[in-house]
């Protein structure tokens, strides 16, 4: 059974595991490219990386999709690794969705460009020419939306791209979910879009699994809007969906 819950702006549903979550989403990421397309013959997307986003993606691909009408954005990539390394996002993406649905065009972060400042603002740049339809993130344990930990999110940020330093509660979380043997491993910086950047999407489907994510969500919903949690200014989208399957959604007492 699927329980809703609606706090400020933020659209809340919550499955019994997060298979169910997943094609849920995805089912609604699926409907809000078919709408946008229909409308401008096109539609550009944000798409997540990370543990939290295994069963959407793989539910997203076997939807019927015109990718061919799709430009591809993602989130964030560490800075200084090569998009051959296990870790890296632009790898992630290419061998969990990408590569097999081939979209009509894909601009990926590039953390180990030669000039880093050029590659921000050449992405800021595409960003845009190419407007965000749909933007599907998650949320970290720290509270974090992309890689906007809470001593560098910025709500009110001028950039679009930027390069942060990482805090530990974000590193060890890297490190939790396996992508690095050894915490001294997991990188210390790392390119983002901004909150802004994100905030800027029509739609935005946050998805969410886990029981290590139920305290960030909790805060999400009933902190304080500041950047000490940052996924709280998610409240303020006006077409906002929060995806959660049970274990995420342990600590919420709105039912």
């Amino acid at each position: 059974m699927t329980r809703t819950l609606q706090v400020d702006n933020l659209n809340i549903s919550v499955y019994q595991d997060s298979k169910v979550m997943g094609d849920s989403a995805a089912d609604f990421v699926a409907e809000s490219l078919h709408k946008t397309i229909a409308e401008k013959s096109c539609a550009n997307l944000i798409l997540a990386t990370g543990a939290s986003q295994f069963s959407f993606l793989e539910a997203l691909k076997e939807r019927k999709i015109d990718w061919q009408k799709i430009t591809v954005f993602h989130l964030d990539e560490y800075k200084g690794i090569s998009d051959q390394h296990p870790a890296s996002f632009r790898k992630y993406l290419k061998d969990r969705i990408l590569d097999e649905v081939a979209p009509k065009k894909i601009y990926f972060l590039n953390g180990d460009a030669d000039t880093l400042d050029k590659e921000m603002n050449d992405y800021a740049e595409q960003l845009k020419k190419h407007p965000i339809d749909i933007a599907c993130i998650g949320i970290g344990e720290n509270g974090h939306i992309a890689f906007n930990d809470p001593p560098v999110a910025d709500f009110n940020d001028p950039k679009l791209v930027k390069l942060v330093t990482l805090d530990d509660d974000c590193r060890n979380q890297q490190l939790g979910e396996g992508w690095f043997p050894t915490f001294e491993d997991v990188p210390k910086e790392a390119l983002t879009l901004t909150i802004p950047a994100i905030m800027s999407s029509k739609t935005i489907s946050c998805v969410v699994p886990d029981a290590r994510k139920a305290n960030a969500i909790y805060n999400t919903l009933y902190a304080d809007m500041n950047t000490q949690c940052p996924a709280t200014i998610l409240r303020t989208h006006t077409n906002t969906s929060l995806f959660l399957d049970d274990a995420s959604a342990s600590e919420i007492s709105d039912w």
